[in-house]
């Protein structure tokens, strides 16, 4: 996001802070009702190009949503759509990304509460990993003509019972409604906008064999020393790094692998 949407979502995500540092606010409920808002924002074009038209008044948008949503959705939900139309969006796909991503937000909040979000973190990225790895799997669940009832019966069918139900809830939303993303970059949003939810940064870690839980807590410690916050590791092991490991956060890579050595050696020889 860019300009105007970019300070609107920096307001939302404060609101719905306030919102849901009240324990009282169920959580669950919050995510679904927000779920349902972007599915609806999504499908009709022209009632998010007016929900975000700059030439009409903030609260006559939030009025309009008001009215809309009333009876729909619960008070808090209501508020806090009213006050995101409210704020000026540089393109009205961006107001329905920032919902969705409250929506996404709000099932990381209850799995905090639960004290499951580092359960959470770790299976959707286990979950990237497979679906990266199975190609049937990931034609299943790509799968344009096949139905989202088919798909979330067989989400069940491999997450039921083996991962917390914000992971499946998280993972059916993503697959149903992929919004012309694809499943892998969803699966990567959602795992940082888990890490986001406790100010950390995740690191891919790469490594020939598993790391030992010493090797783990030196590798956070040195990582969270260099960039100055927590940083949540995701661990992958891969046989053709050849020793030592690749760390990727975000678009950086430290690579400190024997191929990547070798490789730098052979540079300097053909030099």
């Amino acid at each position: 996001m860019n300009g105007a949407s970019r300070e609107a979502q920096a307001s939302a995500r404060e609101r719905f802070d306030a919102l849901t540092d009240n324990t009282a606010v169920d959580a669950v409920k919050l995510a679904e009702e927000l779920a349902a808002v972007t599915a609806l924002l999504d499908r009709e074009v022209s009632l998010r190009r007016v929900l975000t038209d700059p030439a009409q008044a903030g609260e006559a948008k939030a009025e309009l949503a008001g009215r809309l949503l009333g009876g729909q959705v619960g008070g808090e939900t209501v508020d806090l759509v009213s006050g995101m139309v409210r704020s000026r969006w540089s393109s009205s796909r961006d107001l329905v990304d920032a919902i969705e991503e409250l929506a996404s937000s709000a099932d990381l909040v209850a799995a905090q509460r639960a004290d499951v979000l580092d359960d959470v973190e770790d299976e959707l990225f286990r979950f990237s990993r497979i679906v990266s790895g199975t190609t049937e799997l990931r034609a299943a669940l790509t799968d344009r003509v096949a139905g989202n009832q088919a798909k979330a019966e067989l989400l069940s069918r491999l997450l039921g019972g083996r991962a917390n139900p914000a992971t499946e809830r998280l993972v059916v939303r993503l697959v149903a409604h992929p919004r012309g993303r694809s499943l892998e970059a969803g699966l990567t949003a959602l795992s940082k906008l888990a890490a986001e939810r406790r100010d950390r940064m995740v690191a891919v870690v790469t490594s020939a064999v598993p790391l030992s839980d010493r090797q783990k807590q030196r590798l956070g410690a040195a990582l969270a020393k260099l960039y100055g916050r927590q940083v949540h590791l995701n661990l992958d092991v891969d046989p053709a790094v050849l020793g030592g490991v690749v760390v990727r956060i975000g678009d950086e890579v430290i690579n400190g692998t024997i191929t990547d050595r070798l490789a730098e050696a052979s540079r300097r020889m053909a030099g």
